[in-house]
């Protein structure tokens, strides 16, 4: 069979996820970056900004301004670490969680309507597969 490798296939998908989870972002006020940060503290899994920065790809200088951002519209908190002053602790806040859950519930429906394009047993195989493909880093 010939198909397209799986970098360029991946690649589209991402492109099509993107573009259709922007909209929805700029609806709520957050970039891509402040979303995923809020996704990441909502699974509770991270704690740290070191452990954030790992588990979401990102340097940690670049992920400060995201910080900042979020901390100055109260959707998380940061609090030094009683054992180690240095460490920051994140956390949300409830209306971080609040609009996490809006977010998240939008581009779920979203992609509902895009994953409406498989039949079911293609759906299931492709969502499994998906996850076994990517797991979260840690």
């Amino acid at each position: 069979m010939e198909r397209d490798d799986l970098g360029s296939m991946a690649g589209r998908l991402v492109r099509r996820l993107i573009a259709m989870e922007q909209p929805i972002l700029a609806r709520h006020g957050v970039s891509m970056w402040a979303y995923v940060v809020l996704d990441a503290l909502a699974g509770g899994a991270v704690r740290t900004q070191a452990a954030l920065a790992g588990s979401i790809g990102a340097d940690k200088t670049r992920l400060i301004p995201v910080l900042d951002d979020l901390q100055g519209r109260a959707l998380i908190e940061r609090e030094p670490d009683p054992a180690d002053r240095r460490v920051r602790l994140l956390g949300l806040t409830d209306a971080g969680r609040a609009l996490h859950r809006a977010v998240q519930s939008e581009i779920r429906a979203a992609e509902e309507d895009l994953l409406g394009a498989l039949s079911p047993g293609d759906r299931e195989a492709f969502l499994r597969t998906l996850i076994a493909l990517s797991p979260r880093a840690n």
